[in-house]
């Protein structure tokens, strides 16, 4: 028997990339899937093979909401407040071969799947109680998700799912959150860290929008001489940049020869940077999840991405920067969400030579072989708690099989 047909709506980098996941899962049990982006491209379902509705448009924040004063500003001057509108407006008539609609983010993307007229389901995955305890649903999300039509809604945490119960009066469940599939098999291929004997390594994730990816791999550049002068053994530390495509290598050397950094060629044919001091850093366009599993240390000014390393186990220590997206207020939150794998140095912002002690610190625990095991075994243990193993994707996929199995085939 044939399933029904399900149009995913996400809206962001990260629930693209969420999205994305659950579609593949569904296509692989045959279920007919298709995408509606409501914010920038949806790279992810394009690479994933899945198909994407109508015109699509990239912003520089990538996605409504927790952003800076001057990111909500830049976005209703670049048009995607109004974008994200029309959108929304078009979702009825383009959902209408649609037998259920899943949403995953927030509150524009549940407005979304009720605005579609479709039944529905929701990943509500920007979320958590892990924020302030008890959750605070924007208006009109509590109410949206109080609706019949919103047939199951799913958490990204347990403690969130048990709030939200007992606030909407009804079961949300959490299975997991399918972002750390996307990395899990490179931390199954790539077993290294404090501990195994080899160099230490540490990952830098500077973000995946322009032009604030730019702003913080400058401040990630400045900030790694001050960290491996304080090392006993800096030679023996390797460092790679997990990059996006979007930013290319003639704009990765043009920011970095101000700050002393000059382009060298490396095994292989990859490409780095040289330090006038002879610090050598690896810019890395692909592999993300290898080089994320085989991380020591991360130094992280991303959303999503902190998430998967930190899902991995891996300790995090943030760098603040001027926005639109990772500003003081976000890293704080990102702290509450994710818990004490995520750490940030002393002082409002914290300084780089800050940043750079506590760095430091932190690579000389992890390589003491009783500090750093004892470390490790703590992170992991937060980071099931907060985000659950791996195989979301594949029981979403199974709990929307489920629902659209309970109508005969389809939803509708």
């Amino acid at each position: 028997m044939g399933q029904g047909r399900v149009l995913l709506l996400s809206n962001g980098h990260g629930e693209d990339l969420s999205g994305a996941l659950i579609a593949s899962a569904l296509r692989r049990r045959g279920v007919p899937v298709v995408a509606l982006p409501l914010v920038g491209h949806g790279e992810p379902y394009r690479r994933s093979g899945i198909e994407v509705l109508g015109r699509t448009r990239a912003f520089s924040t990538g996605g409504l909401g927790f952003t800076s004063l001057a990111g909500q500003v830049r976005e209703l001057l670049e048009g995607q407040t109004l974008h994200v509108i029309l959108q929304l407006a078009r979702l009825r008539q383009r959902s209408r071969g649609a037998d259920l609609v899943v949403a995953v983010g927030d509150v524009v993307a549940v407005l979304g799947s009720w605005l579609s007229g479709r039944p529905a389901a929701v990943y509500l995955v920007a979320y958590s109680s892990h924020y302030e305890g008890r959750l605070r649903l924007p208006w009109p999300c509590g109410w949206l998700l109080r609706r019949h039509r919103i047939a199951v809604i799913w958490a990204r945490d347990r403690r969130s799912a048990e709030d939200l119960s007992g606030q909407l009066r009804r079961p949300v469940r959490f299975l997991g959150n399918p972002f750390l599939d996307a990395v899990i098999t490179g931390a199954d291929s790539s077993r290294g860290g404090a501990g195994s004997g080899a160099r230490q390594q540490l990952l830098l994730l500077p973000g995946s929008r322009l032009p604030e990816a730019e702003h913080n791999l400058a401040l990630l550049l400045q900030l790694l001489p001050r960290l491996t002068s304080r090392l006993p053994h800096p030679q023996q530390l390797r460092i790679s940049a997990a990059l996006v495509g979007s930013l290319s290598a003639q704009a990765v050397h043009q920011l970095a020869a101000p700050l002393g950094w000059m382009p060298t060629p490396r095994a292989g044919g990859s490409q780095g940077l040289r330090h006038r001091h002879g610090l050598e850093l690896e810019l890395a366009w692909s592999g993300f999840a290898t080089r994320l599993a085989a991380a020591d240390l991360v130094l992280a000014m991303a959303g999503t991405a902190t998430e998967q390393a930190v899902g991995l186990g891996k300790p995090v220590l943030q760098l603040v920067g001027r926005g639109p997206q990772f500003t003081s207020s976000f890293a704080e939150a990102q702290r509450r969400l994710l818990g004490p794998a995520v750490l940030c140095a002393a002082g409002e912002p914290p300084s780089l030579d800050a940043t750079a002690a506590l760095g430091a610190e932190l690579l000389q625990r992890l390589a003491d072989p009783r500090q750093g095991p004892a470390l490790q075994r703590q992170w992991a243990s937060a980071a099931a708690e907060r985000l659950g193993a791996a195989g979301g994707s594949e029981r979403l996929a199974a709990a929307i099989m489920d629902l659209l199995g309970r109508h005969g085939g389809t939803a509708s």
